[in-house]
């Protein structure tokens, strides 16, 4: 897979979680009617999502650690609660591995693309 292709799939699926919480929280299935303070699982999502848009290689690293906190949510809630809120706890589960995935295939894509561009530079310049 190219960069690329990588990158929108890393914007997408964080962008993907962070609609999918706020909606599971304030009007799918929240804890309590109208709401809870759940919602506020969203905030550390919003950290990284400006240097995953802007190709931040060290973005991309940390992200990959923080997502596991939202694939372990999502297997606790998973397995502890029933109907749609299990569902929508499965969907979190895809999105969290589909985000750490292609984060972790981004770095060492970039990794080897840079290796690469280097390695022809000082070829090039001698």
């Amino acid at each position: 897979m190219t960069t690329d292709r990588l990158r929108y799939l890393s914007a997408g699926s964080l962008i993907a979680l962070i609609f999918l919480c706020l909606a599971w929280e304030l009007w799918l299935a929240p804890l309590r009617p109208g709401g809870s303070w759940l919602v506020s699982k969203v905030l550390p999502l919003l950290a990284p999502l400006i240097g995953i848009l802007r190709r931040r290689l060290y973005t991309y690293q940390w992200s990959s650690m923080l997502i596991l906190a939202y694939f372990a949510e999502g297997v606790v809630r998973g397995y502890s609660e029933t109907g749609l809120p299990a569902r929508l706890a499965r969907i979190e589960i895809a999105l969290a591995l589909l985000f750490f995935f292609s984060v972790i295939a981004y770095v060492r894509t970039s990794a080897r693309e840079r290796t690469a561009s280097s390695a022809g530079k000082s070829t090039g310049s001698a």
